[in-house]
């Protein structure tokens, strides 16, 4: 399968959408819903939604993989946000009947500093050399993930610089049935970008790991493309996600051909998630690591040691992967 588009900013929604005055299942404390209305939008006729491919939405956080002190390294997520000031005044905006066009940004004073070593996501427009906040106010961007920093441990528990190798989660090669866990060479991942799923991520959808042993992997975002989707047409998307067992995922991201990636989420149909039995975990899942020449070099406590010890294994399902430490 061919190299999709990277996510380096917020998708937008494949339908118009609309705020309810209702409490929000899928942030807490959020006293609205942004529902989807029957209406495609003008992004996703603009970017030709109806030829894009369509991929499963995974629930995890985003990360990147690019040039760090000569090597390839993964980058973390990370978004500069305004300090308590601005970001009152650009509240104040937002309330405003009779607000402007447009909200003015001093970026040099406007956000929290950031760590030395930040960089703003690529596609980002740029004015005079700093990046223009997005609809939300944050500047999304990513930092670089140091192999002994507690922040970022789950991030770093996915990669090891020494051999430049990543866990990765992707559909095996001669078997579209079946998941494969293979240790990838972080250069062959480069200007990707990938989510990072597991036991400590977003409340564990997928139900990976344990809290003893906590399992995290990579997936490179399009990995998973979507078979035998229905039109495009609000109920008909709605009874797919109800209604048939490829539709037990968070959501869709379809890439466009001019690079545009357009979304819809469970929550924008009024459906929960996360759910009990996803479709990522309907299907057999087998080691692959060939890692014979690393194996001893392995801290005893890493992934990459638990997951040598059962190399070539088959599981029935994701969350059934346990390991013998």
């Amino acid at each position: 399968m061919k190299r999709l588009g990277s996510v380096q900013r917020k998708m937008p929604c494949v339908f118009v959408t609309e705020v309810k005055e209702e409490p929000s299942a899928k942030r807490e404390h959020q006293p609205f819903k942004v529902l989807a209305t029957e209406t495609i939008s003008h992004k996703a006729l603009d970017a030709d939604i109806y030829s894009a491919i369509p991929t499963e939405k995974v629930d995890g956080t985003c990360c990147y993989v690019t040039t760090y002190k000569d090597q390839p390294y993964l980058w973390a997520r990370l978004d500069r946000k305004p300090n308590k000031q601005a970001e009152k005044r650009f509240k104040n905006f937002l309330h405003s009947k009779e607000n402007p066009k447009e909200f003015f940004w001093n970026v040099e004073e406007d956000f929290k500093p950031a760590p030395e070593c930040w960089i703003p996501a690529k596609e980002i427009e740029q004015i005079n050399g700093n990046p223009v906040p997005d609809e939300n106010g944050h500047i999304p961007g990513w930092v670089p993930v140091e192999k002994n920093n507690k922040q970022y441990c789950w991030h770093s528990s996915v990669v090891n610089y020494e051999f430049e190798i990543a866990l990765v989660l992707k559909h095996h090669p001669d078997d579209s049935g079946l998941l494969e866990i293979s240790a990838v060479p972080l250069s062959d991942l480069l200007e990707q970008t990938l989510e990072l799923i597991g036991t400590n991520i977003n409340g564990n959808p997928y139900g990976l790991g344990s809290k003893k042993h906590p399992l995290h992997l990579l997936i490179p975002h399009g990995a998973f493309q979507v078979r035998n989707l229905p039109s495009l047409k609000h109920n008909d998307l709605l009874s797919w996600f109800e209604g048939c067992k490829e539709g037990k995922i968070e959501g869709i991201v379809w890439h466009c051909s001019d690079g545009c990636l357009i979304k819809v989420h469970r929550h924008h149909l009024g459906l929960c998630w996360p759910i009990p039995d996803t479709y990522m975990n309907s299907k057999p899942v087998i080691i692959n690591m060939n890692l014979n020449k690393c194996d001893s070099a392995f801290d005893i406590r890493c992934l990459f040691n638990h997951f040598s010890k059962i190399d070539n294994q088959k599981f029935a399902r994701l969350k059934d992967i346990i390991f013998d430490v």
